[in-house]
């Protein structure tokens, strides 16, 4: 297990990723088989997180894309700003008495913007897309194209079927056909392979034909109550809060008390399982957790007194705030 440090905040916060040998070595075997890399969790458990751990990890740079209702698979490789080229057209028509002058500062292949995977296999014609040097994804230092970079798709879930099923082809051939073009892009046989996360929440089924073309993770945190309903062994009582203390101290490192960092956990363990045997949603996990503990370090700063005196009043009076979120949760 390593800590992968992502930054660090102006308030003394680490944004880190708590890497285990799992994702280790689910992340090159996704490379090694020139895959996507699926990451199935509940929400908050570090799917996105995990993306940009391994861009550090590998010194590539990261392109993201968040998914929604209204993406389409198109979007991911290209996009084309039919808005900005119908402007362009009514100015230029006014400018412009020679069609042929014409043609050329309304065609169409002007208007098209590079998507994620664009970056993935060609980084050198996706720069040449872009309006503004601004728009350039950041670099890490020493980087070459022949690298590759890592790309993440989030939340694939909240798409229609139709959006993973269209991706096949270019995941498959390493290559599409933008508008307007009369030859595809394609990938070079010297740039190494993409890394391609992609993250899911479990909200929507996926496409078999995705899955199968798809390397799987699933993010899990430890078990807080047996199967039963009974409370945990004391060494699987011991994991959950030691799963979530690592954590902790990847993210703030001395910041809070240990003794804090395990009362928090044991906090979140009695509320999850309170959760779980009641069928009550959402169940609070690792990304409360977290915020539980930035909302301590950020309020402790502002108070004198004694520093684990002032944790435990803090952490007293506002852990229903975080954790108890459920409808109909006594508070």
């Amino acid at each position: 297990m390593s800590v992968v440090l992502i930054n660090e905040s102006d308030c003394g916060e680490h944004i880190a990723h708590v890497m285990d040998n799992e994702q280790q070595w689910a992340i090159e075997a996704a490379l090694a088989a020139n895959r996507p890399l699926l990451v199935r969790g509940e929400p908050g458990i570090g799917k996105t997180q995990l993306a940009y751990a391994a861009a550090k990890m590998l010194e590539r740079p990261i392109i993201t894309f968040a998914v929604d209702s209204n993406t389409e698979s198109q979007d991911l490789m290209w996009t084309f700003d039919a808005v900005q080229r119908l402007a362009e057209a009514q100015v230029a028509a006014s400018l412009y008495q020679d069609r042929d002058e014409l043609r050329r500062e309304i065609d169409v292949r002007k208007f098209v913007r590079p998507g994620p995977i664009w970056w993935a296999i060609d980084w050198e014609s996706a720069t040449e897309r872009l309006q503004s040097p601004t728009q350039l994804p950041k670099i890490p230092q020493g980087w070459t194209q022949s690298r590759g970079v890592v790309v993440l798709i989030d939340e694939i879930d909240k798409a229609d079927s139709d959006v993973p099923n269209g991706l096949l082809e270019a995941f498959g051939t390493r290559q599409f056909m933008p508008h307007g073009w009369t030859e595809p892009i394609v990938m070079q046989s010297e740039v190494e392979s993409p890394l391609i996360v992609v993250t899911t929440n479990e909200e929507r089924v996926l496409p078999d034909a995705f899955m199968r073309r798809c390397f799987v993770l699933h993010l899990r945190m430890p078990d807080c109550v047996q199967p039963n309903g009974e409370d945990l062994e004391s060494a699987d009582h011991d994991k959950f809060v030691n799963f979530l203390v690592d954590r902790g101290n990847a993210h703030f490192k001395d910041s809070i008390p240990q003794a804090q960092l395990r009362i928090a956990a044991n906090l979140l363990l009695n509320d999850r399982k309170a959760a779980i045997l009641g069928n009550q949603s959402p169940k609070p996990g690792q990304a409360e957790y977290l915020d539980f503990l930035r909302a301590m370090v950020n309020l402790a700063s502002k108070r004198k007194g004694d520093r684990d005196t002032v944790y435990a009043e803090i952490s007293d009076q506002i852990s229903r705030f975080v954790f108890k979120k459920s409808s109909g949760a006594e508070l």
